[in-house]
Formats: structure tokens, sequence, C-alpha cells
């Protein structure tokens, strides 16, 4: 088996070394971009809570964040709204 050295680079950013390769490879920029801030929690809600939340994402065909996200937004913006009046 040929003997073949391996390439290390720095990142740009704090993070962990990545593997050099001559061809394809991370991009800066590239990817789907973000909505937000990602901050993660843990919700406790009764089970009624829970399945009333999966129904609602089946029958939008949405995941639980997105449902959540949108909840959410919803009522900041009817309590903004309220609250200007």
């Amino acid at each position: 088996m040929p003997s073949k050295k391996l390439k290390l680079g720095v990142p740009e950013q704090e993070g962990q070394l990545s593997m050099l390769f001559t061809k394809g490879g991370p991009r800066t920029g590239a990817g789907r971009k973000g909505i937000g801030e990602t901050r993660k929690l843990s919700l406790t809600l009764p089970e009624t809570a829970w399945a009333a939340i999966e129904a609602l994402c089946e029958e939008h065909a949405c995941s639980k964040s997105e449902l959540l996200r949108a909840i959410i937004h919803d009522y900041l913006h009817a309590t903004t709204k309220n609250g200007e009046d």
C-alpha cells in the first residue's frame, strides 16, 4: 500500500483541526443559511399536549421545531400588537 502524507489545516474560527483535501471539502459560506440563534431547552408537557403537538405536525407536515417556532412567533406578535393599542 503506497504511503500518503496527511495534510492538516488550522481552522479560521475556533474549533478542531481538519483534514485538507485537494478537491472539495467545506467552504466558508457554503451550506444552508441559519434562520436564527439555536438554543436548546428541555420542555415538560402533559402527554395530551405532546399528542396534540404531534397531531398538528402531521396535519401541517412540519417538524415539532417548525410548529413550536410558529406558535411562539404568533403569540409574541399578538402580545406585542395588543401592547401597542
